[in-house]
């Protein structure tokens, strides 16, 4: 592993892989390793997102790493432009790619010299009605229709309105919306130059399907020179542009900057140039085939298998059966990264501040920093970066952890930068948005156990007290009942209780008062008793209580005096002193083998036996004969 040190560098990237934003990173990293430094590639699409241009500007405002990064490299379409602003004024110097933000160094890619030398390539062949299609909302494809147009001219030829297409994506189904307009305006042109290659790809597949050949009936070429393009029939020809030249030069004009007060932004252009290849009119020349291209695309075909296995053992582990909490991290080990941190906002974060991250998992486990706390703008925690070796084209990588429903928090990993796979799939996106969605159901799963639960209860218990009602009383009778069945000697008592004077509270004091009189009535019962033993409460001022497992003789006549004394002491209500009796009926386990009704239908009938006794001695006394509320 290289040793670790010097500077790290932040790419703010749509996505953090691909054949697009995966060689820009790849080539940044090289150059940053090569001066002693390192990168950290940040995704700001939500994971799970399919193009960058469908999904439009990611909703991305936190400082995610700011405390970590000695400056920003910023791809087209990651953050909006406060954002970058933002940066600025935290004096972070700030690098853009592909797009300018006032106050900004840029790099592009020399998008004029490659497209006026397609545009003057397809003149020599002999054509006048050249088209352009690209996705008009980037800079990058603005400057390239502006060149198309300043070429046309220097030709001496007019660019038509009718003839530019704006496609909508820099995707293939941008081309395929280009091909079909085409189609429906009669071939109006019979030479298109396109904003990237994906479009050519999709104009060209679209034009086969409908039986229309390239170049017979439409000369193409695109802009990137994608892998695909060598590769297709016919083969495409393009403007090269060496994506990860564009990442170097980026790390090398970042690192100029870095530690420079006040230094006034330059604009960097990498250059282009043609291919020629068939889909132009140029004679067809074959594939370039040699042993080490051959090896080469073997390995390629390899790694991209193992991208589909690791994207199918992800959702097995994610997304299958089972009780592992995907915060652990274990699942990583099904990937292509060795190490990784997984960090979850506080539930009141705010999404423009630098909000409190604590570390809820890790990977490898046992490095004691889970359960630690940290801004944002201080993740990932050091280790990660002493872990990849840039020269073996590792990185850190964060990407958010957010899905429709919630914005969890962020993944940080390590592992190889992946240069071979479209951009968005990834494993760092597609891991993101499987363990988005692994939260959601176990958030999911565990809302609706707690209103299964809430409902059981609301079901088993008295709501004013919070006392087992009658149907769990009997549930607990019934299994009482059974021990006693089971185990020799195993006795039980049911305990009827009847407040007296419940109703002259209500009716002097207001049925508030009664209620909380009932709640204090449920908490003196409950302190008395075992958790062995059940307190329910039936309704109004009737409460049973369940002495399960006697312990010696006589244990429910000590059990039902204690309770009578307690309950008769005074309660503070509102202020003031409150007294009530109270009139107990005992039944026991044991009797004629009596069930459960027949205990409590026992105990009923002793209470109010009881209750009677009771009258008879208030007659004959002096005292009063309700209850007291002074």
């Amino acid at each position: 592993m290289a040793a670790v040190g010097g500077r790290t560098y932040g790419v703010l990237s749509p996505f953090v892989g691909g054949d697009y934003y995966g060689t820009i990173i790849a080539g940044a990293n090289r150059a940053a390793v090569s001066g002693g430094d390192r990168v950290l590639a940040l995704q700001a699409l939500d994971p799970g997102s399919y193009t960058a241009d469908r999904s439009g500007l990611p909703d991305y405002r936190r400082p995610v790493s700011w405390g970590r990064v000695a400056g920003l490299i910023v791809l087209t379409g990651a953050v909006h432009p406060s954002y970058v602003e933002g940066a600025l004024a935290a004096g972070l110097p700030v690098v853009t790619v592909g797009h300018s933000v006032a106050g900004c160094s840029s790099v592009f890619a020399d998008n004029s010299s490659g497209v006026r030398s397609a545009v003057g390539h397809l003149v020599g062949h002999g054509h006048e009605r050249i088209a352009f299609a690209g996705h008009l909302a980037h800079q990058d494809i603005r400057e390239r229709y502006e060149s198309y147009g300043s070429a046309l001219a220097g030709h001496g030829l007019t660019a038509p309105p009718d003839l530019v297409f704006d496609a909508g994506d820099n995707h293939e189904s941008g081309g395929e919306a280009v091909a079909d307009r085409l189609a429906a305006a009669g071939m109006p042109a019979t030479a298109v130059v396109c904003g990237t290659d994906r479009n050519a790809i999709g104009l060209i597949r679209r034009l086969a399907e409908a039986g229309r050949t390239v170049p017979a009936d439409l000369a193409v070429i695109g802009f990137d020179d994608i892998a695909d393009a060598m590769y297709m029939r016919p083969s495409l020809s393009t403007v090269r542009q060496a994506s990860d030249d564009i990442g170097a030069v980026a790390v090398a004009l970042l690192s100029e900057l870095a530690g420079v007060e006040g230094a006034a932004p330059v604009v960097r252009r990498v250059p282009t140039g043609l291919v020629t290849r068939d889909s132009c009119g140029c004679p067809p020349t074959g594939l370039p085939v040699t042993e080490d291209l051959t090896r080469y695309l073997f390995g390629q075909v390899c790694k991209l298998q193992a991208t589909l296995d690791v994207q199918h053992l992800l959702g097995v582990e994610l997304l299958g059966a089972h009780d592992h909490d995907p915060r652990e991290l274990g699942w990583l080990k099904r990937t292509t990264a060795f190490a990784g941190c997984l960090g979850l906002w506080r539930d009141d974060a705010v999404p423009a501040l630098d909000t409190e991250l604590r570390v809820e998992g890790e990977y490898p486990a046992g490095h004691d920093v889970v359960g630690a706390t940290m801004p944002v703008s201080e993740f990932p925690p050091p280790r990660l970066f002493e872990l990849a070796d840039g020269a073996a084209g590792e990185a850190v990588f964060v990407v958010p952890i957010r899905s429709a429903i919630r914005d969890w928090g962020v993944l940080a990993a390590v592992g190889q930068i992946q240069e071979a796979t479209p951009p968005g799939s990834e494993m760092m996106n597609h891991s993101g948005a499987l363990l988005a969605a692994s939260l959601d159901r176990g958030a999911m799963v565990a809302a609706l156990r707690e209103q299964e639960q809430r409902l059981r209860d609301a079901a088993l218990h008295d709501p004013l007290t919070g006392l087992p009602n009658r149907v769990l009383l009997a549930d607990r009778l019934r299994q009482a009942g059974l021990r006693a069945a089971r185990q020799a000697g195993h006795r039980f008592a049911v305990l009827l209780l009847d407040l007296n004077g419940f109703k002259a509270v209500n009716d002097s004091l207001g049925h508030a008062a009664g209620d909380v009189l009932l709640v204090e009535v449920a908490r003196r019962l409950t302190g008395l008793l075992r958790e062995s033993d059940t307190v329910a409460r039936l309704g109004g001022d009737e409460f049973v209580v369940l002495l399960d497992g006697l312990p010696a003789d006589g244990a429910e006549t000590l059990v039902r005096d204690t309770i009578a004394a307690r309950l008769t002491e005074p309660y503070l209500i509102d202020g003031g002193r409150v007294s009530v009796g109270v009139s107990i009926g005992v039944a026991l386990s044991g009797e004629d083998g009596a069930g459960p009704d027949d205990l409590l239908r026992r105990a009923d009938a002793a209470m109010y036996q009881a209750k009677q006794e009771a009258r008879v001695r208030a007659g004959s006394s002096s005292g009063p004969s309700h209850p007291s509320t002074r």
